[in-house]
């Protein structure tokens, strides 16, 4: 029997931290439990209404957010608020596929591109790696708001 996984974040404000990643992976914010959203409503608005509803404090509401693939393809993100903030490397990393098939200036120029759109959404950018043939392609590693790296391959 195959699995289904679910990526799950560590952050200090999930909900910012979804945010990015929902922009960087072109996810959406799911609705809340037995919720119909009109098109174009805003899924975090209608979280925020449902947990005044059901009484949860206020200063309890951004402990988690989730993101999804509206294809239903990818797997789920979950973000989840802990005290501590990152402190070393961590030791699994989202890749990022930018430039699959792409190869030598094509696909670093592919890779600059999007290393610049994920800058304006926040990112840091922490080194580039050039192609070095015949394994290694070339990719740019960088940070999310809160400091987990990623690569952009």
């Amino acid at each position: 029997m195959s699995r289904t996984v679910q990526i799950t974040v560590d952050a200090a404000d999930p909900r910012a931290l979804s945010t990015f990643w929902r922009d960087v992976l072109g996810y959406e914010h799911p609705a809340p439990p037995g919720v119909e959203l009109p098109a174009g409503a805003d899924p975090l608005a209608a979280w925020d209404e449902f947990l005044a509803r059901a009484g949860v404090p206020e200063e309890q509401r951004n402990t988690r957010s989730a993101i999804e693939d509206p294809a239903g393809e990818g797997p789920r993100v979950f973000f989840q608020q802990v005290p501590e903030g990152k402190t070393a490397k961590n030791r699994v990393h989202l890749d990022v596929r930018v430039a699959p098939g792409l190869q030598g200036e094509e696909r670093m120029a592919a890779l600059e591109a999007e290393s610049a759109r994920l800058l304006a959404l926040g990112a840091t950018r922490l080194a580039r790696f050039e192609p070095e043939p015949p394994l290694g392609f070339g990719h740019i590693v960088m940070a999310d708001p809160e400091g987990n790296e990623f690569c952009l391959d």
